[in-house]
Order: structure tokens, then sequence, then C-alpha cells
């Protein structure tokens, strides 16, 4: 008989393609995991996991199982959801995901005001790109995600909560610094970077600057805006940066300038994403309107 302690530790396998690692994740010995998921193979009778030197494969019917696991697992984690649903709003255990470029920013104010207004609220929080954070909303390995929107998934619902404007980061001696409005159209694929592959910001940013082709991009990508800000103060190019990054106090540097691009102004709407038909959607509405409130520093526009 399947159990869910066996689809679960499947889910942990599938997440991290490694048994030691899925172990460690589900807090057990690395056998006991093993041999939840050989029980689970004998159960449905075949093979959902090529076992190798350096980790774990599915098979094509795990890679099935996989995803129906991850559905059941989301409905019960749901069910569990009904408990918290009947308390106080923002109230029990949360596992919230952020996308990188908002968490150092947004974070900081949002758990000052939960703390504040919301005490019994126990949340763990996790930080990783867009794509990441879906899958393990859509899975129920977390309860809601705030990101950039729209995701346009049908299984997600979505709540707005602030526009976030652009502004093009250079050196205060290039020309660049002398053109107010900036131009997106004037900046080279050669002098502009951009965050690594995978961080929703940097095909954002290459949705503003339309004329450059990305194959012509430099083949260097950062995991954070202090090393692009770095780069930029040094003499190495031009970035993008979110609003909200500068009124957190990101820019400290006198060697950098910041322009606003010509309105109408590039942005990003950042909202709160949750999985469609959840019984705690009030709370994930709740939490939108929080985060909204700590977006509310001088400089970053609102959605109405």
């Amino acid at each position: 008989m399947i159990s869910l302690k066996q689809l679960r530790y499947f889910d942990f396998l599938t997440a991290t393609g490694h048994f030691g690692r899925a172990a460690s994740r589900a807090g057990v010995s690395q056998p006991a995991l093993s041999m939840q998921v050989r029980e689970l193979e004998r159960s449905l009778g075949g093979q959902l996991v090529e076992r190798r030197p350096d980790g774990a494969r599915l098979t094509e019917l795990g890679e099935e199982v996989a995803a129906r696991a991850g559905r059941i697992l989301a409905e019960v984690q749901d069910l569990e959801s009904l408990a918290d649903a009947q308390g106080d709003i923002l109230s029990g255990p949360l596992r919230l995901g952020i996308i990188p470029s908002v968490a150092p920013f947004l974070l900081p104010p949002l758990l000052g005001l939960l703390a504040e207004h919301h005490p019994q609220l126990r949340m763990t929080v996790r930080e990783t790109v867009t794509e990441t954070l879906a899958d393990e909303l859509a899975a129920g390995s977390l309860d809601v995600i705030v990101a950039s929107l729209p995701l346009g998934r049908e299984d997600l619902e979505e709540a707005s909560a602030f526009e976030d404007r652009f502004l093009l980061a250079v050196h205060a001696g290039s020309a660049h610094a002398k053109r107010t409005p900036a131009l997106a159209d004037l900046i080279e694929a050669d002098e502009l970077l951009l965050l690594e592959d995978g961080h929703c910001f940097r095909d954002q940013a290459l949705s503003v600057c339309r004329a450059i082709d990305p194959a012509r991009l430099r083949s260097f990508g950062a995991t954070s805006f202090s090393t692009l800000l770095q780069l930029v103060a040094a003499g190495h190019g031009v970035t993008l940066l979110p609003e909200m990054a500068i009124d957190a106090g990101i820019v400290v540097d006198p060697r950098l300038r910041m322009n606003r691009f010509a309105s109408p102004e590039p942005s990003r709407v950042v909202g709160v994403v949750w999985r469609r038909r959840s019984p705690r959607e009030g709370d994930y509405r709740a939490l939108a309107e929080r985060v909204r409130e700590a977006s509310g520093t001088p400089g970053i526009g609102r959605l109405g």
C-alpha cells in the first residue's frame, strides 16, 4: 500500500536528484529514505529511479509518478491548512518563498510588520529563482511566494502588491551619465551587465533593452545587484536596477549615477502567489496587503 511518507520521500528525491540530500531534507538516514522509495517502487510495480554514483535520475514512470505525487501532496497540504484557516488571519505556520531581486529590500520591513501585527505567525523563508519557487509552490513544498507578476500558471492564483520602476545605473564619468532621461536604445550589448540566467529580473531588463540580442551579451552573470554595482562603479558597464533597491540604500558609491528612463518608465509588478483554491486564500490576500505596506517607502510606486 502506498503511504504519504513514501510519496514525501520520493518528492524530496525528485527535488534534489540525490539520495543523501533528499534524506537530509527529510530529516532521516539515507538507508531509511532509500527503503521507502524501494517500497514505493514495489507497490507501483516498476522502477522509478535510476541509481547512479553521482545521484539519481527519474525513469519515464518516475516522471509521471513525481507529477502525480506532487499534486497529491499539495492537496494534502491544503487539507492540513484548513485548521489554520479557521484561526486568526496570518497565524500559525507559513512557508514563504521569495525571489532574490526582491528579498534583501522587502524582507526587513515585511518581517517587522508581520511581527508587529501578526505575532502568532510562524514563518519560514526560502529565497531562490522564480521557476523553482513556482514549482515548489505547486508541489506543496511552499505555501505562498513573493515574485514578479504575472507568472501565468493556471494552477496558481496571484495578487498584485506594488509597482517597482527600473533605473539605469551608470558610471558618473560615462556618456550615459549625461543622458537624462536614460535611453535604452543607446545601451550596447557589450556594456550591459545582468544577473545570471534564471533570474526573472534578467529577462525584464532585456525586455527594456529590446534592441539588444541576448546572444551578444558578455558571458558574465552576477547573482546579486551589489556585484553588478561594483562593476559599474569600476567602469565596466551599465546595469538596470529596481527602484526598491535604491530606496533600501544599496547605492552609496559616489562613482555611480542613477538615471530614470523616459515616460512611461519601465517597471515590474511584485505580488503574492498561492495555489488556486487554497483554503488560506484570505491569509495570502492579507499578506499581499502587508507586502504593499512594506513597500511604501518614498519612490516606490503603488498599484491602485
